[in-house]
Formats: structure tokens, sequence, C-alpha cells
């Protein structure tokens, strides 16, 4: 499933999650259920079903519905449905805890540490800069965050969408061209705790980081653009965002 706010299923969540955030949680589940009923495939199936069992105030509901979630992901051959997986199995966890049931509680955590500790994506995965780098450059961690100066980053960030790169460039601090380099990780990554599990299950936007360094093994040039209007409004965002980065 692309990741996109149009996609009708994944633009009903939204709706849903802005009724939650005002305190309206009937409106907010009648939201879900319609995604649920409007679903066409595997991927917005568990995406529904995940926001339809956090509105569930019976713990048998709720965990119900997310090992529907769950069913539905594990049918699924898409990276970003499967970084959710951790979090999936962490939350039936809990409900099992809550149950009583603590050899269901202790499986399903151990399950879900395995997975979090071992991203599936295999790439390939890009890195957006404007810097002027070569094949066989070595991408390290300790540079200065993009979005917050003074902070120096302890690892190096990367993804699996080339657009999200794309947009990473435009970002970038500096006064070189926009580059996307192809990048190989040469040791141990995670997902990117800043977004991961945030408004949506997993890492939709299959972001990771490393403290290893990544290999550049290539270039790409052609990639979706923003407008310089769209970019103003990431720029606005970021400017106005004042989460603490996890470093």
């Amino acid at each position: 499933m692309e990741f996109s706010p149009f996609n009708p299923v994944i633009k009903l969540c939204l709706q849903g999650m802005e009724m939650e955030e005002k305190g309206k949680q009937g409106e907010a589940l009648k939201l879900f259920l319609q995604s649920w009923d409007e679903a066409t495939n595997k991927s917005e199936k568990f995406l529904a079903a995940h926001y339809v069992a956090r509105c569930q105030q019976d713990i048998s509901d709720k965990l119900k519905w997310l090992e529907i979630a769950l069913q539905f992901a594990l049918k699924t051959n898409d990276d970003s449905v499967k970084s959710a997986f951790p979090s999936l199995y962490f939350n039936i966890a809990k409900c099992y805890e809550k149950l009583g049931d603590f050899e269901n509680a202790k499986k399903n955590n151990e399950i879900g540490t395995n997975f979090k500790e071992n991203p599936s994506d295999k790439g390939p995965f890009y890195h957006g800069t404007r810097a002027d780098l070569k094949g066989n450059d070595l991408l390290t961690a300790g540079g200065n965050s993009n979005y917050q100066s003074e902070i120096k980053m302890n690892h190096i960030y990367f993804t699996a969408l080339l657009n999200g790169a794309g947009l990473a460039a435009a970002l970038a601090k500096g006064d070189g061209r926009e580059r996307v380099y192809i990048v190989e990780p040469t040791g141990s990554f995670e997902n990117d705790p800043n977004l991961t599990d945030k408004k949506f299950p997993g890492n939709p936007s299959r972001s990771y980081r490393s403290q290893e360094p990544l290999k550049i093994i290539g270039e790409v040039t052609e990639w979706a653009r923003q407008t310089p209007e769209e970019l103003e409004k990431f720029r606005e965002k970021l400017a106005n965002n004042k989460g603490e980065i996890i470093n």
C-alpha cells in the first residue's frame, strides 16, 4: 500500500484521529469502522483494524481487533506494514497481561522484541542531502541536525522511500544542489524512533538510522519533487515543531 494521505482509507483514519484529539471518541470509532468497511486490500484492513482496536474500552474486544490487524499484517508483503509488528505484538501482550494470561503475554512480548531488533526491510536505501559525494564515500554520524542545528546527531539516517529521501534533500541545509544517493548500511540499523509508532503504527515512511557508516553505491537523479509552496509548508511545520528529537 502506498502510504499517502490521499488514499481514501488513510484519509478516513486521519479524520478519525482528529475526532480523537477533540475528545469525540464515538465519532472517531464511526470513521474507523467506515475505513474498515471501505478497505479493499490486506494493508488497508490491517490499518483500519488497528484504529478500531484502540477505540475499544473492553480489553477482550481490543484484543480481538488487534489480532485481526495482526492476521492481515502477516498476510502482506509490505515493509511499511511489517514495521508495525513490534507494536502489534507488544499491544497484544498488554491485553493478555490485563486478562491474566501471562504465558501468552510473555510469548507475544518475545516475538515483538525479536521484530524490533531485526528490521525486515532489505531496501534499496536512499539518503537525501546537498553534499557533493562520490561512490564508495562513507556517510557517518556526528553531523548537525537539519531540523535543530544545535544538535549533533549520534546516528546517520536513511530511508527506503526514494521520494522521502528527495524531500530530505530539499530540506537539507546548504547551497549545493539536491542529491539523493543510493546507500548501503555497513552495520546494524533500527527504525527511526522519531517517526515510528507516532500517528500511524510502525514505520510507514520506512525511515531508519544507524551508528555505523552508510556506503554510497550510486545516485538517483529522478524523483517526485515538491512545489515551492509545499516545501514552505514543510519548513513552517518543522520550525513550529516543539517535539524533542530522539537522538
